[in-house]
């Protein structure tokens, strides 16, 4: 049970109240701000009416809400609290200093959510609920992998497959970056080997982009599903990550720069196939 509290430490709402930086379920949850903790817990945080409106819209629900006096204020903030009182979900009134404590912001958001994991097992996958799939391989930075989810929620992709050893999509800046696209995508995490075994299990175009190659990548025709394989920021895609790709493309770099952002590529190649499918 997480409520450790009197029946006298309610609001007016009947709603827990916890005010003090000692409680532990304030601990508790400040340790989701770190890895290894979230992996424990099998929970993560969101912050923000809109981000945890897009959650309830996608059908999810925080198994606790913590908010500032003055949170549930805002017609969404009222509907997201009977929808989370219905679902038997705690709500939680603190202080704004608190919020900030949880979230390890100074602008803390007057709403907190947490949630559990949203991690697919990539057997669980069927491909052919979506065109395009997203795979990200060693990704290491969450602002990218959360604007790279945002684009996948935005191209209709299936979701996102992170091969080998990505940067944590329940972070807080990755789940901040998705803007709540964090509970409309799928989210797998696979090495490499298992992730290949499965695509040839079934159809699936693998695309990659390269500077080694003569494609142009709007030259080339995609095919259903297509999976769109991204590479390390640093690094892009090991030569034999290419040489397993059905087709690799470049983007054609007419200034100084040699490459693009990791999460702006995937957004051109992305939006490129969806251009392509709407030509049929």
């Amino acid at each position: 049970m997480y409520d450790d509290s009197s029946p006298a430490d309610r609001n007016a709402r009947g709603h827990r109240l916890i005010t003090g930086f000692s409680n532990p379920l304030v601990k508790r949850v400040r340790s989701l701000r770190d890895k290894k903790h979230r992996r424990r817990e099998g929970l993560f945080i969101a912050e923000g009416l809109r981000i945890l409106t897009e959650a309830r819209d996608a059908g999810a629900l925080p198994e606790m809400l913590f908010y500032a006096r003055g949170g549930l204020d805002h017609p969404l903030a009222v509907e997201l609290e009977a929808a989370i009182a219905d679902a038997g979900g705690e709500l939680i009134e603190t202080t704004p200093d608190i919020l900030t404590k949880l979230s390890g912001k100074d602008n803390a958001q007057t709403l907190i959510g947490v949630y559990p994991d949203r991690l697919t097992p990539l057997e669980e996958i069927d491909r052919d609920t979506a065109e395009i799939w997203i795979v990200a391989q060693a990704l290491r930075d969450p602002g990218n992998l959360g604007t790279i989810l945002r684009t996948g929620d935005a191209v209709g992709a299936g979701g996102l497959i992170l091969v080998d050893d990505c940067t944590d999509p329940f972070g807080v800046e990755a789940v901040r970056a998705s803007m709540g696209a964090i509970f409309t995508q799928q989210i797998v995490q696979a090495r490499w080997p298992d992730f290949i075994a499965w695509l040839r299990t079934g159809p699936g175009q693998l695309l990659g982009t390269s500077l080694q190659t003569d494609h142009d990548y709007q030259a080339v025709r995609y095919e259903p599903p297509t999976f769109l394989l991204v590479g390390n920021e640093a690094q892009g895609l090991p030569a034999d990550y290419q040489a397993a790709c059905d087709v690799l493309v470049k983007m054609p770099m007419l200034g100084k720069a040699d490459s693009l952002n990791a999460a702006v590529a995937t957004a051109v190649m992305a939006y490129e196939i969806v251009n392509q499918r709407r030509d049929d």
